[in-house]
């Protein structure tokens, strides 16, 4: 098959929705009719959440936090209401934690600025914290039916492939091109919150970045890609700088039965987040003073327990877990609490923590 042009009028949006209710995941916060009955409501509410959630992280991985986070928080007013620390505590395995703060943020919004009420438009919800043109999009034709355009890194996969498109995903003008697609699909169908959930969903599970399963697509009868061979090499990205290697060192620093935990700073990775006092480098040698100067405890001299290494976006922290335990001093008022490492449920504590306890 000759390359074609991209154009939206070749896209099978009829062969898309038939395949989509036929084989869409049962989810918890996704919109379902039964024989013409909703099974589960559009509750945009939810479908924000579960947004929120789902940016740089699986459904499979999502599933089971949206469950104890909307059981937690049943409304947008009770997350609205909701302390900080317990929102995070919820969040806590997820990760990216901006997330959380964001959609705190949100609900608080939303209640103040739109009567408690999820905005129906994507252009309404690009003023809420947190919230870009893909979820903008999402919430907007997923909860409401609007038919508004969505373009994260399944739906690029399915339109680079199917209309072979060459340049890289993350070029402004391949962007551009993927959103025009999407508002031009989107707005053709009749159906937005089944088409945009449908195009999800088939690169989620179908046309995905390994082991596709071409023949049970609906679009491979004129998929550009899949009638060149070329499949596997799309799409195309720019490749990412390399990660920089830095450093930490957790001190845990135990005192009859208990061990100090510190909140983070309201800024930078992790804010607000309580952790074991971490030294952002590797040596130990200026431990027991700045232990001193920081939390008036005197230590011994910190031993090695483990190692580890934790993976951000732009970083590959290795991470010294060491053990010490106080000789003299009070904690300085303020600065930390002590806690037995089986009481721990109440603080929220990002993923390297909760690793380095598990190793003690």
């Amino acid at each position: 098959m000759p390359k074609r042009a991209p154009n939206s009028a070749d896209f099978p949006i009829a062969a898309l929705l038939d395949w989509y209710r036929q084989n869409q995941r049962e989810l918890p916060f996704r919109p379902r009719k039964r024989g013409g009955r909703w099974e589960i409501k559009p509750n945009p509410y939810h479908v924000l959440v579960s947004e929120a959630m789902a940016q740089q992280t699986q459904i499979a991985t999502v599933v089971p936090y949206f469950e104890r986070f909307v059981e937690a928080f049943p409304t947008v007013d009770d997350l609205a209401e909701a302390d900080e620390q317990r929102v995070l505590t919820l969040w806590q395995g997820l990760g990216y934690y901006r997330r959380a703060r964001n959609l705190h943020a949100a609900a608080r919004m939303i209640v103040d600025g739109f009567d408690g009420q999820v905005p129906k438009t994507a252009e309404q919800l690009l003023k809420l914290p947190g919230v870009g043109r893909y979820t903008a999009g999402a919430v907007a034709s997923v909860a409401h039916n609007t038919p508004a355009p969505i373009v994260d890194g399944n739906v690029a996969r399915v339109f680079a492939r199917y209309f072979l498109l060459e340049e890289a995903i993350d070029k402004p003008a391949t962007l551009k091109q993927l959103w025009q697609l999407a508002d031009e699909l989107v707005q053709a169908s009749d159906a937005p919150r089944d088409f945009n959930q449908g195009v999800m969903e088939l690169g989620a599970t179908v046309c995905t970045p390994k082991s596709t399963k071409c023949l049970y697509c609906p679009l491979h009868d004129s998929c550009a890609a899949h009638a060149a061979g070329r499949v596997a090499e799309l799409p195309v990205k720019t490749p990412k700088k390399k990660p920089v290697a830095v450093t930490h060192t957790i001190l845990a620093i135990h005192r009859n039965g208990k061990y100090l935990f510190e909140q983070r700073p309201a800024k930078g990775l992790w804010s607000n987040m309580w952790q074991m006092p971490t030294l952002e480098d590797s040596d130990v040698s200026a431990a027991t003073e700045t232990i001193k100067n920081q939390f008036g405890l005197s230590i011994s001299e910190p031993e090695p327990v483990s190692s580890f290494t934790h993976q951000t976006t732009h970083r590959t922290i290795q991470f010294a877990l060491t053990r010490c335990e106080v000789k003299s001093g009070r904690l300085h008022a303020k600065r930390g609490e002590w806690r037995p490492l089986s009481k721990l449920d109440d603080l929220p504590l990002a993923k390297p923590q909760l690793t380095a306890i598990d190793l003690l």
